[in-house]
């Protein structure tokens, strides 16, 4: 994807080496306002001082995920290192992609993780990561927005794995909540390609009248409505976080033609595509509800 600032503008790695004074890093600070951040504290101490007043002692070895609305500055303690690894929604956009475990992985940057005394496998793993992510930026000559966006969805894919996100979601599941969990992540696969609901409950194998019962009773929503709903959903992330044009969004979201797009996303929210992208950027940073933000809809 090129971008007229520079990978540095949508992503930053850093390696704060021990010290013999203490440091103070301001997350969310001037490029980084939006960032998302990875914070991985070696062997020492630090603390998170949020905005509200909460302060959060740290003991390494740590990993922290930060969202934007965290809003902290970090001190490291003398003699204590640390990777600090950020990326803007642009990149995140791209990182965590539109495969089945998309939804999760968006529902699971949206809260703040402190995952502390961290397992040695978890380590091992994730280690390596950050800094090839930190190495990656490092080098101006071959920093690469695919390889900085490849990384951040593996110390994703990790971390989320690592807190036990993808177990907790399987467990507690009764049939209506499996049906539901399934048809989510179904419609994650494919809402692309513009599928029936009668493909969507054959491959889930009940009928079509069953799966509308069960959406219907749990969410007071139709199939189809959670379908358009993701579409759109996905259609406002892009037009707000991607530099894409209208047509390419379009091709990317499986529509014949950008007309029947642009009729489809001022149907369900009352503002053209290119009108919606005018006040998205207009209202960068602001608290607007119109703004897709949320992923969590869905059980």
């Amino acid at each position: 994807m090129a971008t007229d600032g520079g990978i540095h503008h949508y992503a930053r790695g850093e390696w704060h080496a021990p010290s013999l004074s203490h440091r103070r890093i301001r997350f969310q600070k001037g490029l980084y306002a939006d960032f998302h951040h990875f914070l991985l504290l070696g062997e020492g101490s630090g603390e998170l001082h949020f905005d509200n007043g909460e302060h959060r002692p740290l003991h390494g070895p740590l990993l922290a995920f930060l969202p934007p609305q965290a809003r902290c500055d970090l001190s490291i303690s003398a003699g204590t290192a640390a990777h600090l690894v950020g990326a803007s929604p642009q990149i995140m956009v791209d990182a965590i992609g539109d495969k089945v475990e998309s939804y999760s992985l968006r529902i699971f940057t949206e809260q703040r993780k402190l995952v502390e005394a961290l397992d040695p496998p978890l380590v091992a793993e994730i280690s390596p990561l950050i800094s090839g992510f930190v190495r990656e930026l490092g080098d101006p000559s071959r920093s690469s927005w695919m390889v900085a966006s490849a990384y951040i969805r593996l110390i994703l894919m990790v971390l989320w794995r690592g807190s036990d996100g993808e177990r907790s979601e399987q467990r507690g599941q009764g049939e209506v909540g499996s049906i539901l969990q399934r048809y989510r992540q179904l419609v994650e696969a494919g809402f692309r390609q513009h599928r029936t609901i009668s493909d969507y409950a054959k491959e889930l194998g009940v009928t079509a009248d069953r799966l509308h019962s069960t959406c219907q009773r749990a969410l007071g929503r139709s199939p189809i409505q959670l379908l358009h709903e993701r579409v759109v959903q996905e259609a406002k992330l892009r037009l707000e976080r991607s530099a894409r044009n209208i047509q390419e969004i379009s091709d990317s979201l499986g529509f014949r033609d950008p007309t029947y797009f642009s009729h489809f996303f001022k149907r369900k929210t009352g503002l053209s595509p290119a009108g919606y992208r005018e006040i998205a950027r207009a209202s960068a940073g602001s608290e607007n509800s119109m703004l897709s933000s949320g992923y969590a809809d869905w059980p």
